[in-house]
C-alpha cells in the first residue's frame, strides 16, 4: 500500500507537479525558474488536440473539461515534440451559479466570467512557475474580454486502486497559488456525495445525469466506465439501468466530500474591484495536508 508523506514544510513552500497522473513536489525555495526560457501562448481551437491529450495524460482527473480558452506553457529550449510543458484552461463550470453567485449579473456568464478548471505542469518545470503562468494566461484572457475568474481547490485526498493496493493521486491542496495571486477566498462549497471511480477520478452528478436521461455528451462517460470493465451499453438500453449496473461492476464508491475551497478575482481592466461575496482569511494546510 502506498502511503502519502507530507514533504517538509520548512523547505519554504511546495509546488505540485504532475507526470502521467502522478504527483511530485518541487520546493519553492529551490528557485531555478527562468522566465526568459518560457512563453505562455493561447492554444487556438484548431490546435487544441495536443493540449487535450496533455491534460488527459498528466492531470490527476484524466479528463478534459468544457474549455473556452486554453493556454500552453512552452519551453523555448526544447524540441518541438516536447515544447509543451504545462496547460492552463478557462472554461464553463457545471452550472452558471458557480459564476453568478460571485459576480452576479455584472459579468456575462461564459463570456466575461469563466472557471479556471485545469492547471497542470510537468515535473521538469522548476518551482515558482505556476503564478507566472497564471498571470500571463489571465492577461491574454483579459485581452479576449474576460473580466472575472473563479477557481477551486480540493483539500481532500483522492486515491486510486492498483495491483499493489491504494495509491494517492491527489493529496489535497488549499489553493496556495491562488493565494499568491491575491484572489479572494470565498469559503468552501457545500458538502455533497461524490461518485468516485477506482482510478481516483470523480463522476459528477451532471455527468451521471447525462447517461440516465440519454443527453448529448453521455458517450464520454460511458467510454470511461467501459474502460474500467463495464460492458458496452446496448442500443436503446435504458441509461438508468445500464448506469447502475456499470457503477457496480467497476467498483465505484459514493463518498461524502466536505466541499472545495473557492477563490475568485476580477482581471484585466476590472482588476482590483471588490468581490461582492463575503471573503474570508486564507485556509492553511494542517500537518497532514498538502500546501499546494
Amino acid at each position: 500500500m502506498t502511503t502519502y508523506v507530507q514533504p517538509p514544510l520548512e523547505l519554504g513552500g511546495l509546488c505540485q507537479r504532475w507526470n502521467r497522473r502522478r504527483h511530485t513536489w518541487r520546493p519553492a525555495a529551490e528557485g531555478g525558474f527562468d522566465p526568459s526560457r518560457y512563453r505562455v501562448r493561447e492554444i487556438p481551437t484548431m490546435l487544441v488536440r495536443e493540449a487535450r491529450a496533455f491534460v488527459r495524460t498528466h492531470h490527476y482527473s484524466g479528463s478534459w473539461p468544457a474549455v473556452r480558452f486554453a493556454y500552453g506553457l512552452i519551453d523555448t529550449t526544447a524540441s518541438s515534440k516536447t515544447a509543451l510543458v504545462g496547460v492552463l484552461t478557462l472554461g464553463i463550470p457545471t452550472q452558471a451559479a458557480v459564476l453568478t453567485s460571485v459576480f452576479g449579473s455584472e459579468l456575462t456568464v461564459y463570456q466575461q466570467s469563466l472557471e479556471l478548471n485545469r492547471l497542470v505542469l510537468l515535473d521538469e518545470v522548476p518551482a515558482n512557475a505556476e503564478s507566472w503562468m497564471q498571470a500571463h494566461a489571465f492577461r491574454l484572457a483579459a485581452a479576449r474580454g474576460l473580466r472575472g475568474v473563479v477557481a477551486h481547490s480540493d483539500p481532500e485526498p483522492r486515491v486510486r486502486l492498483t495491483d499493489h493496493g491504494q495509491e494517492t493521486v491527489l493529496p489535497g491542496h488549499y489553493g496556495t497559488i491562488y493565494q499568491a495571486k491575491g484572489m479572494n477566498y470565498l469559503g468552501r462549497t457545500r458538502p455533497r456525495n461524490r461518485t468516485v471511480l477506482p482510478d481516483g477520478s470523480v463522476l459528477h452528478d451532471r455527468a451521471l445525469s447525462k447517461v440516465r436521461i440519454g443527453e448529448r455528451g453521455r458517450g464520454g462517460v460511458e467510454r470511461r466506465l467501459v474502460a474500467l470493465g463495464a460492458r458496452q451499453r446496448a442500443e436503446r438500453e435504458p441509461g438508468r439501468a445500464w448506469l447502475g449496473e456499470a457503477l457496480h461492476v467497476v467498483g465505484a464508491r459514493v463518498v461524502r466530500h466536505g466541499g472545495n475551497h473557492r477563490y475568485a478575482a476580477y482581471i484585466g481592466p476590472y482588476a482590483g474591484r471588490r468581490i461582492a461575496t463575503t471573503s474570508y482569511p486564507y485556509p492553511k494546510a494542517d500537518h497532514g495536508g498538502a500546501a499546494a
